[in-house]
């Protein structure tokens, strides 16, 4: 080959590097996006930690009517957290994980610091983010590092049976779900007292934890608020052996249809399980915690009307919101864009790496921002008190009709009715409604 052939396939090679790069960062903030999904004043640094619940039932490897099998399972954490940064250390970041396809290697790019000492001021509240099925602790890193941005510590679930790596049965998630995150919220409530031995000794206020759950998270999520599982779902085709979700079930006097006091909030984006007849109406009463509801119009996974907005009106006892991407399906939002490898797969494979993080309408930077956005707002009214945090969301609720009224200087005008934080032109295929307890 010549010497100028070399240097041609060296230049694309750098460039196919360099795109790859640029594609694979999780923490894009677009000129579209909105005030709060801006990066936080915090510097961020972020661990890997790991957990194990002893004696956890073993869906899998258990056979209905034999002895419930049980085992030790470990749980993969990452953790991030406001972090104080040595001279010279840079905000990049490496996340190395996988596609869909586990056996695809990717490398993603953020502003985290590997091992980053925590900063010890002051203790943060906590943020649980728990992923779809199946999914990965690095799924909604985007949320994760823009939000410890803001002063959150915030814990990432790998959530075993569930992951790219180790997807098993539909029923072990069923199972596991609710107990990995209220497991999560005791270890690191352990973790955050003088004497753990951890980093984040001094470091957490788990009094005051949200937990994030996107599609079986937030199904997940819904069981942790206090709603039971029905009876129907305790024994019903797919259900774990051995009735196991009756350990959860409405019908079950030992459950508490109350959260655990120390989750002040939660943000549950397109929560499965409704339409599948998962929990009743009564159930659903039960939840007084606050609630932020994400979904787009479109979701053909868990459904709109008859999911996470019927979710959303039957939650009558709980202050809660819901944000509606119009047209968006089951991905809108919650999933980080879409890897530069997931590019790479052929017609034959339709593309299915690439959909599961993508929508088809709406750009993933764009909603991620919007997300990040609302998160920003709701968590930091909830989790610190923020009350000047109610302006971003008491706002019209179709942003359609929100009117657009400025001065020369981008002031807005006695007669404005535009969202709080959006730019011009940006609100109109969204719509944010607001629903008080006993409403």
């Amino acid at each position: 080959m010549s010497r100028r052939l070399w240097v041609l396939l060296l230049v694309f090679l750098l460039g196919t590097t360099q795109a790859s790069a640029r594609q694979n960062r999780i923490d894009v903030v677009s000129p579209m996006a909105p005030e709060l999904a801006a990066w936080g004043p915090t510097p961020v640094g972020v661990r890997t930690v790991t957990a194990t619940d002893r004696g956890r039932a073993d869906v899998p490897n258990t056979k209905p009517g034999a002895d419930t099998v049980r085992y030790d399972r470990t749980l993969t954490i990452e953790v991030w957290y406001p972090a104080v940064r040595s001279a010279g250390q840079q905000p990049v970041g490496e996340y190395h994980t996988t596609t869909r396809d586990a056996s695809r290697p990717i490398v993603l790019l953020g502003k985290a610091v590997r091992d980053a000492a925590p900063d010890t001021s002051a203790r943060s509240p906590l943020v649980i983010i728990s992923h779809g099925y199946p999914g990965n602790r690095f799924l909604l890193s985007h949320l994760a590092e823009n939000l410890a941005s803001k002063g959150f510590v915030v814990a990432s679930i790998d959530h075993p049976d569930s992951t790219y790596a180790d997807q098993k049965p539909f029923a072990s998630t069923l199972y596991n779900r609710p107990a990995d995150q209220l497991f999560v919220l005791d270890e690191l409530d352990r973790l955050s007292r003088a004497g753990s031995g951890s980093f984040l000794a001094g470091v957490v206020d788990a009094s005051s934890t949200a937990i994030i759950g996107y599609s079986m998270g937030g199904y997940g999520l819904i069981s942790v608020l206090g709603a039971g599982f029905s009876d129907a779902a305790v024994a019903g085709p797919g259900a774990p052996p051995n009735k196991l979700l009756f350990e959860r079930a409405a019908s079950n006097p030992a459950f508490s249809k109350k959260a655990d006091p120390r989750i002040k909030a939660a943000i549950a984006l397109a929560p499965w399980g409704l339409p599948s007849g998962t929990w009743d109406a009564e159930a659903l009463k039960s939840i007084t915690t606050p609630v932020l509801f994400v979904a787009g119009s479109a979701d053909d996974v868990s459904g709109y009307e008859k999911g996470t907005r019927a979710m959303f009106l039957g939650t009558s006892g709980a202050d809660r919101y819901l944000l509606t991407f119009l047209n968006g399906t089951h991905n809108v939002a919650a999933p980080m864009p879409a890897p530069a490898e997931a590019y790479a797969y052929s017609e034959t494979l339709k593309l299915f790496p690439f959909v599961h993080y993508a929508d088809p309408v709406w750009d993933t930077v764009r909603s991620n921002n919007i997300l990040q956005h609302f998160a920003t707002a709701f968590l930091a009214l909830h989790l610190k008190g923020e009350r000047e945090m109610l302006a971003y969301l008491d706002v019209v609720p179709r942003g359609a009709d929100a009117v657009y009224s400025a001065e020369r200087d981008g002031r807005p005008k006695a007669d404005s009715t535009y969202w709080k934080g959006f730019k011009p032109r940006t609100i109109a295929a969204l719509v944010f409604e607001h629903l008080a307890p006993g409403k």
